[in-house]
């Protein structure tokens, strides 16, 4: 008979996690579920199981090091292999086999029904639209319930009837080597129930593909990425089980004048030269579709900024409303008259001794004692 260590690939000092992840490894690779037919498969998987159940025991791991295999003969300790379960303890395998193959036993019991899938539909609307809010009717490939069964999945209103296989339960028992697993019917997929005279027009489904117009309420204020549930109108369940929902994610598309940050809104207004010298007043549009006029004082500067309060985005769910910002960028003339370049050098010509360009001043200013500086 095989060394137990051996049998796990181990070594005769391994601890107890070396032994239950080797365990582990083994027991998925020889699983009988996963080489159905194979009589090799099989006893290599009893042997794991002997020689784990044995060494995972403090007691009869000492036994076994000290008598090796004679240490269980004529039942002394209850050999593993001697049937049924032997000296399984209730807790021990029970609870690492459910952790390794519960996925291949399913997880449906009794006349569960699976729920329908939930559903993901990708819409994108303007800024406006997620300024004002608004309705919006989408189309939506989905399953629906089928109505000539009312979702039975019978033919003629007929009822489903017990499942002959499993009697009703939605579970069978199948026996694996030494011990018996509990597994999903195949033939009724864990309903309970199956279908004499299947349904015509959806083939015992109870749901058919099809095409849903629903509408949408968009709400004021939702962002890019704002997530909307409408509860049940995803996928059809099976067979009468309930409906899955949709979830509409929003995309909010670029505007060809506006910024969004948050609740607030910026525009960037180009302000010609003149203006932005003599000063003015400069009339700028607004997201709600309305007009502001901002007074723009004399010497003002690129990158300036001023705020129009109250004139931003509405906050979801709530009756505050964001602020929105103009940004101007100063704008140099280009393709001047020959009158227009002389006035221009007339007017430099003037402000001779004054100091009309304070920044460019100081930032020259600096520059020569750098170079200075370099020099000394």
């Amino acid at each position: 008979m095989k060394d137990y260590y051996e049998t796990l690939g181990v070594a005769r000092d391994a601890d107890a996690g070396a032994l239950k992840s080797a365990y582990r490894k083994l027991a998925m690779q020889y699983h009988p579920d996963r080489n159905p037919g194979d009589a090799e498969a099989e006893a290599k998987f009893k042997e794991i199981n002997e020689a784990y159940e044995i060494l995972k025991d403090s007691d009869k791991r000492a036994a076994y090091d000290r008598f090796g295999h004679d240490a269980f003969a004529n039942g002394g300790g209850g050999h593993p292999g001697a049937g049924g379960f032997g000296g399984f303890s209730a807790g021990g395998f029970a609870d690492i086999f459910d952790e390794m193959f519960g996925d291949l036993m399913g997880g449906r019991r009794g006349n569960a029904a699976a729920r329908g899938s939930d559903l993901r539909y990708n819409m994108e609307i303007s800024l406006e639209d997620a300024f004002h809010g608004k309705t919006a009717q989408i189309r939506v490939p989905t399953s629906v319930t089928c109505d000539d069964c009312s979702g039975t999945g019978a033919e003629g209103g007929a009822q489903p009837v017990s499942c002959q296989t499993c009697s009703g339960n939605g579970r069978v028992r199948a026996q694996q080597g030494f011990f018996t697993i509990e597994r999903t019917c195949p033939a009724c997929q864990g309903a309970g129930q199956v279908i004499d005279k299947p349904c015509r027009s959806c083939e015992g489904a109870g749901r058919v593909h099809r095409e849903k117009s629903l509408q949408v309420n968009i709400p004021e204020g939702v962002e890019d990425g704002t997530r909307i549930r409408l509860a049940g109108e995803g996928e059809a369940g099976m067979r009468g089980a309930p409906p899955g929902d949709l979830y509409i994610f929003l995309s909010v598309a670029p505007h060809r004048l506006f910024q969004r940050d948050g609740a607030n809104i910026y525009c960037r207004v180009p302000l010609p030269m003149t203006t932005a010298a003599l000063g003015g007043a400069v009339e700028v549009p607004t997201i709600s579709g309305g007009r502001a006029k901002i007074t723009v004082p004399a010497g003002t500067q690129t990158n300036q900024q001023f705020r129009l309060k109250g004139k931003g985005m509405p906050v979801l769910r709530s009756k505050a409303v964001g602020d929105m910002y103009v940004e101007v960028g100063v704008e140099t003339p280009v393709n001047m008259t020959k009158r227009q370049k002389e006035l221009l050098k007339e007017f430099e010509e003037a402000g001779e001794g004054r100091d009309t360009s304070p920044e460019s001043s100081g930032f020259f200013a600096r520059v020569k004692d750098f170079w200075e500086d370099l020099t000394d």
